[in-house]
């Protein structure tokens, strides 16, 4: 959110950087020199007139704004104002407000006009303007596009030579997908310009050959970069065999990026350097910075400042660098002094040193990477930026990431769910929680891999697991099915598959596993998997092979490597185990039968969640924001009235402190009443005997209270009674990792020992809370059992989509609990609600694009 008093950095269409910041008064000067760098086109289209100079009453009334029924905002590249957009309410309290904006000649064509509409919007809708009204000319046609391009519902009209223009500006399907389709364009466009550079430059490359930066330089030298290489240095004149210069600028070849391993009180000498050569990233190798306390933070936000200043985007600080292995470009900007082979998988890493391991590792096993870039302190690019660059990749089929933090949880899941559908998603991300992030219990690890899976992403645990899972994606098919057929030349290996698969979730095939014998030889093998790859009733293959006891296999029969490639034609994907020789070329082959059926466990969770539909938004009933926002007062909550607004009713409770009240209130909602302690902790307590239910007469309710009063005090709550049903728990709360999460599962004291609730984080589709509500361990309870009727299990998914909702419209709810729900065949009942409220949490995934 743009206020009065601070300023964002946005991508442009082009991938470069500009700031853009509400007007000020002091803006005036550059406002004139602005309109001066006009054309006299542009001065026309927008002012309908020459205006070749702005008068000072009329500059005055631009750069003097409420921030409210009158805004303005500048966009800056550098120190210099480009562009300046703004709106102008219609009168007093009107509904309505003009917009209008300009751009300076050489910046027109970028999207400068689109990110300003989106800032403008914002800004008015949370002033209470709902509809933009303008007027252009027809011979506006950039401008007609900005408004028609958008997705709004626009009406035009033709008058006095002038189309006027009139939109509702509130978000909708139609221009959040816009919005999102220019910031996937952008932020690809920005990180496709460091990983294919025309050429590089690299700064602290020492003349030596010692230290980080002659590391690099001579990595980019021998691993036969396609574009240019300028080293850096005050007074060498060559610098590992090329030519050295003092500036980047002097060598007059063309650089897009910038290799800095300089210390972080050199970075801003370098950062100008760069800008001067038309650089439009960093990489930066150097150390020192906010890894290394408050002082290095505040230099790592002065260098991401400048360079945004600059146009340019940084990768890093305390970074391993970044490596593009496309034959046209060749690119090894990193530590790392070999890369892998070329092939089809990108790979992000957030740390440096886990980085260098992870190539080395991928190089072993013979993973073809596509492209790789190591974050570090990810000051800037992250691994979001990267998903959007990859996916419309064509050299890239799997991402890999290994994550240790995630900077925007919520963008990361939205922009998953949509790649995952193309290109399958590997992540090695720790479950820890962040430290001194409150108390609230929220999902624990088996609860964060289902946040992962649900927007379908394969979460693994371990660096061994991550190359397992990237290997089987890189060279084999998805399974249709979890029907898993088992061959193999040991029982004891078979059988260890066929419990590894038990314990996965695979289904052993019938007929399967199949023992070929100790004393099988090479055709006979590859007849039995031949055979197991043609079953119809068979989905993926795991292959195994003991070594054979001396002497019984002689000749032709021992020759695998030449017989077994024919076995794995199918269009089913294949594991091995092979104990002796190599597995066929392009079978992923590995050390345990464990770890290969883990893989093959993770990639058919994958492949089920991709036949699945994707799920929606759907539309609710009885959901009124504005009087949410009413019950959301200044010194509390009115729970009753929020939860109201989105259609959640709660069953009335009257709190009592004496048994007259006690009747009293009994008598006005109705006999028969259920009396409960007020406790929070207490109140659904029935085994405790905190509960009393069915009382019918006034005579029940007296000797009642005086029971609960004199074991547990004199604060009870009277309700009326409601059918019995089976009693469940919903829960919201704000993790630090991923946001807003909605909780489920059944109440009772055994459920909650045993922390039986499943997490699904906001916001929720249809789907989601679908699988929300059968995801808890006690879940069949719901489905009928032991002769019960199955709950109404669609109330329950309606219900969690209202909390869903609800936690994504109002960032002040920072928790919710209801419980006890009961759930019947006929519904539900909402017996107790606790609302907890705070300062608006960041939502950092909606509004505006912003970096």
């Amino acid at each position: 959110m743009t206020t009065a008093d601070n300023a964002i950095d946005v991508l442009l269409s082009d991938g470069r950087t500009v700031q853009l910041r509400p007007i000020r008064p002091s803006d005036a000067p550059a406002i004139v020199a602005m309109h001066s760098r006009f054309s006299e086109r542009t001065r026309y289209l927008r002012y309908f007139s020459p205006y070749p100079r702005i008068p000072e009453r009329d500059l005055q009334r631009f750069v003097n704004v409420d921030h409210v029924d009158r805004e303005a905002f500048v966009v800056l590249a550098g120190e210099r104002i480009v562009a300046v957009g703004r709106y102008e309410r219609l009168g007093p309290a009107a509904p309505d407000a003009e917009v209008a904006f300009v751009v300076e000649d050489a910046y027109q064509g970028r999207g400068i006009g689109s990110v300003l509409l989106e800032h403008l919007a914002d800004a008015a809708r949370r002033a209470g303007i709902v509809n933009f009204v303008a007027e252009v000319l027809p011979a506006n046609g950039a401008m007609l596009r900005v408004f028609a391009d958008f997705g709004y519902q626009l009406q035009r009209q033709f008058a006095d030579g002038v189309v006027h223009l009139t939109f509702p500006i509130a978000p909708t399907e139609a221009t959040l997908e816009v919005q999102r389709g220019r910031e996937q364009r952008t932020e690809a466009r920005s990180i496709a310009r460091l990983l294919a550079p025309r050429g590089v430059v690299v700064y602290g490359a020492s003349a030596t050959g010692q230290g980080v930066g002659a590391a690099v330089l001579g990595h980019l030298r021998d691993g036969g970069f396609t574009g240019s290489v300028v080293p850096v240095h005050p007074t060498a004149v060559r610098v590992a065999g090329l030519p050295a210069y003092p500036s980047a600028a002097d060598a007059g070849l063309p650089v897009d990026l910038a290799v800095v391993a300089v210390p972080p009180e050199s970075a801003p000498e370098v950062v100008a350097d760069a800008a001067k050569a038309g650089v439009h990233g960093l990489v930066v190798i150097s150390a020192g910075f906010a890894e290394s306390g408050v002082e290095g933070a505040a230099a790592q936000r002065a260098l991401v400042r400048a360079a945004h200043a600059a146009g340019m985007r940084v990768i890093g600080p305390n970074c391993l660098g970044v490596a593009n292995t496309d034959p046209t470009v060749r690119l090894n900007a990193t530590l790392a002094p070999r890369l892998p082979v070329p092939g089809r998988v990108g790979i992000f890493s957030q740390s440096g040193a886990f980085g260098v391991a992870l190539l080395a590792e991928a190089d072993r096993r013979g993973l073809g990477l596509s492209s790789f870039v190591s974050a570090g302190n990810r000051a800037d690019v992250s691994g979001n930026d990267l998903l959007q660059y990859w996916q419309d990749d064509p050299a890239t089929d799997v991402i890999m990431l290994y994550l240790e933090t995630f900077g925007n949880p919520r963008k990361f899941a939205r922009l998953a769910r949509r790649i995952g559908r193309d290109k399958p998603v590997v992540a090695l991300a720790s479950p820890a929680r962040p430290p001194g992030v409150g108390d609230s219990v929220g999902p624990d690890e088996a609860a964060v891999s289902a946040l992962f899976a649900q927007s379908g992403v394969i979460r693994v645990d371990t660096v061994a697991e991550l190359l397992d899972v990237g290997v089987l994606l890189a060279n084999q098919p998805l399974p249709a099915g979890d029907r898993v057929g088992i061959v193999g030349n040991s029982s004891a290996l078979t059988g260890l598959a066929a419990t590894a698969c038990a314990a996965a979730g695979l289904t052993v095939a019938a007929g399967y596993p199949r023992d070929v014998g100790p004393q099988a030889g090479a055709i006979e093998f590859a007849e039995a998997l031949t055979a197991a790859a043609a079953d119809e009733n068979v989905d993926a293959l795991v292959a195994l092979f003991a070594p054979p006891l001396p002497g019984q296999i002689i000749g032709t029969e021992a020759d695998f490597a030449a017989t077994l490639p024919a076995a794995f034609t199918a269009d089913k994907p294949a594991v091995a185990t092979f104990l002796v020789g190599r597995a066929p070329a392009g079978v992923p082959s590995y050390p345990s039968v464990e770890e290969a059926v883990r893989a093959l466990a993770r990639v058919t969770a994958y492949a089920d969640w991709l036949r699945r539909p994707p799920g929606a938004l759907p539309e609710l009933s009885d959901v009124d924001p504005i009087a949410a926002q009413a019950a959301l007062r200044g010194d509390g909550v009115d729970s009753d009235a929020l939860l109201a607004a989105y259609g959640i009713e709660v069953v009335q409770s009257v709190s009592v402190g004496s048994a007259d009240e006690a009747v009293e209130a009994a008598t006005r909602l109705g006999f028969p009443v259920a009396l409960k302690v007020a406790a929070s902790g207490l109140r659904h307590r029935l085994d405790l005997g905190a509960v009393r239910l069915d009382l019918a007469d006034e005579a029940a309710v007296r000797r009642t209270y005086a029971e609960l009063a004199a074991a547990f005090g004199a604060d009870v709550l009277v309700q009326p009674m409601v059918p019995p049903g089976v009693a469940c728990v919903v829960e919201l709360v704000e993790d630090p990792a991923f946001g807003p999460v909605v909780g489920f599962g059944l109440g009772g004291v055994a459920t909650e020992l045993l922390g039986d609730r499943a997490w699904r984080a906001v916001p929720l589709t249809d789907r989601d809370a679908a699988e929300l509500v059968d995801a808890p361990r006690a879940a069949p309870l719901l489905h009928g059992h032991r002769g019960a009727e199955p709950v109404d299990r669609a109330a329950l998914a309606d219900l969690l989509m209202r909390v869903g909702r609800l936690a994504d419209e109002q960032p002040r709810v920072r928790s919710l609990t209801l419980n006890p729900v009961l759930a019947r065949p006929d519904g539900l009942s909402v017996l107790h609600a606790s609302v907890g409220v705070g300062s608006a949490a960041a939502r950092p995934d909606t509004g505006p694009r912003r970096l």
